[in-house]
This record gives structure tokens, sequence and C-alpha cells, in this order.
């Protein structure tokens, strides 16, 4: 394992791989879904790369850590060695749970868990989502605007209709904003196709969506002083909860808090792009064959890190 020092020149994409994967039934972020055994975190740790990040932090389980090194960590040491990439593990832990508590703290702690490996600007992604090459590049670009300010943040924005499953019901934040700026984000549950579109199921029935809204795949672009408010905000959190066993510290509610006490401004970044991801592992065959397309159409080389 490597550990290097925070350098302020570096532009890092930190991986949130510490789920537990429950309506997946296994730890997905391993599963092999492209033509030559690769796991959907190569496809963004590859277009990351070729958008120019130079700093990978992966934040694990360390109940997953031996298989995560011995399925894609070692090899992509290997790859990073290779090109100059820096990179560091951080391990997510269940710190102070309540008695029956098994789910990690939420998307905020497990970026908390970076404070002393970053000190650059950064992109947060999840593990388990294809985001495609047009958001990381605008991501990258992003952060280079911003390098030298404070609580400048992004999100990539996806329609919502390139991001449902034909399987089941899906979260996503749906975004309110005002001239390109994020205003706010409506967490929505149980998000399904319909045959006009979407909607979102609730205990009244189908309350319908506009399937071309902008929505969040917690994939986030963020100034270094964001850990610091993650550090101060989640004690308050701990204080506040009114469900020990099954509140999060979420990413999207945090950034929400902030945008609330007008102490942040948020660029909505929209893409074209498709997002794909394996929420329920009937997602898995067409993960597959989305891939497999993908390569089929030299969107990506065979092998994969060829280009890059």
């Amino acid at each position: 394992m490597e550990h290097t020092n925070p350098t302020q020149g570096d532009t890092a994409l930190v991986i949130l791989a510490a789920g537990l994967g429950s309506r997946y039934g296994g730890v997905k972020q391993l599963e092999a879904v492209g033509p030559g055994g690769e796991v959907i975190i190569d496809y963004s740790i590859h277009d990351a790369l070729a958008a120019g990040f130079n700093k990978i932090v992966f934040i694990l389980r360390r109940d997953i850590f031996d298989d995560f090194h011995e399925v894609m960590g070692r090899r992509m040491e290997e790859i990073f060695r290779a090109r100059g990439v820096r990179w560091e593990y951080v391990f997510q832990e269940l710190v102070d749970a309540p008695a029956g508590r098994s789910k990690p703290w939420g998307t905020g702690q497990a970026v908390l868990a970076c404070k002393s490996v970053l000190a650059e600007p950064f992109a947060v992604i999840n593990a388990d989502d294809y985001y495609g090459r047009e958001a990381f590049v605008r991501a990258y670009d992003f952060l280079q605007s911003v390098r030298g300010a404070s609580y400048r943040y992004g999100m990539i924005g996806f329609i919502l209709k390139n991001t449902l499953s034909d399987v089941g019901g899906v979260t996503r934040g749906i975004c309110a904003t005002v001239d390109g700026r994020l205003t706010g984000i409506d967490e929505t549950k149980n998000i399904v196709k319909t045959p006009d579109g979407a909607a979102a199921q609730t205990a009244d029935g189908l309350r319908p969506l506009d399937i071309e809204s902008l929505v969040s795949m917690n994939m986030w672009m963020f100034t270094p002083e964001f850990v610091g408010e993650l550090e101060t905000g989640f004690p308050k959190f701990r204080a506040a909860m009114t469900d020990p066993l099954k509140d999060e510290y979420l990413l999207p509610t945090i950034v929400d808090g902030l945008l609330a006490d007008g102490r942040c401004a948020v660029d909505v970044l929209p893409t074209n792009d498709r997002w794909f991801g394996m929420t329920y592992r009937e997602d898995l065959p067409e993960v597959r064959r989305e891939l497999a397309a993908l390569h089929g159409n030299g969107t990506y080389p065979t092998p994969l890190f060829s280009d890059v």
C-alpha cells in the first residue's frame, strides 16, 4: 500500500466503495462487467485519468479490503505507477454506533474519513455507477476553474430519463436550479419507469415526474475546505438523529444545508451521458451489454487502459 502526503497541485477523484450493497446482495464493486473482466470502477478510473485527474482515493470497509486489493487494487497500482498517478486507501469506520446498527454512517462520513489525505480540489463518485467520459471531463475542467477558491462546488447533472433502471425503483436527487446554479435537491425515492416517462411511488400512488429533470447521481466536485465542513457537521448530525439505526450523513443533505445558509455556490453541469449501474443484481446483464457495446463501437479500447 502506498501512502503519499497531500499535495495542493493534485486533482483527486474520491471513490465511494464502502457500501453494503443490500439491494444487490453482494459486493457489487467487485463484480466483473467488462469484456475483459473489468469492474465498473475501472471505467471511472480510465475516464478520470483521460480527463486529467492524477490522484485516486478509494474509500473502503476494512472487511472487503483484501478482496478489493486482489481483484483490482494490485492491478490498478501497477497502472498508477506507470502513469505517475498517486493513490490512497481510506477506511470508513462505523464509529460509536448504537447497538443493532450495521449500516455505515453515509457518504458524508465516508468523505470525512479522507481528511488526512485531501488538500486539493476533488470529485466524489460512487463505485458502482457508470458516469460516462463527458462527465469526468466536465468535472476536471470545473475543478481547475475553482482551484484556489473556497465554497465553490459543482455537481454533474444527469437527465432523469438517462438514469432509470428497468428492474426496480431508484433514488435520485431531483435538482432545482437558477441560471445553472443549484438552489435545492429533492431526494426522491422509488422512482420507476412508466408508460408516460417516470414517476415516484408514494403511499398515495404514482407521482409523475419530468423525465427531462436534472438529477444528482452523487458525482460532486468540492474545494478542500468542504472536508472541514463535514467534520464540523457530523457531531451535529449525530445529535439530531431521529433513527439511530438508519439515519445517514449524506452529501446531498449536507450541500443542501450549506445552500440554505447561503454559505456556498454549486454549479450544475449537465451531461448527456447515459448512466447505468448495479442497484439490483438483475441489472448485471444490461450493464455487461452496455459495456460490450461501448468497446465494440470504439468508445473504449481493449485492453481498457491502453490509451491513457
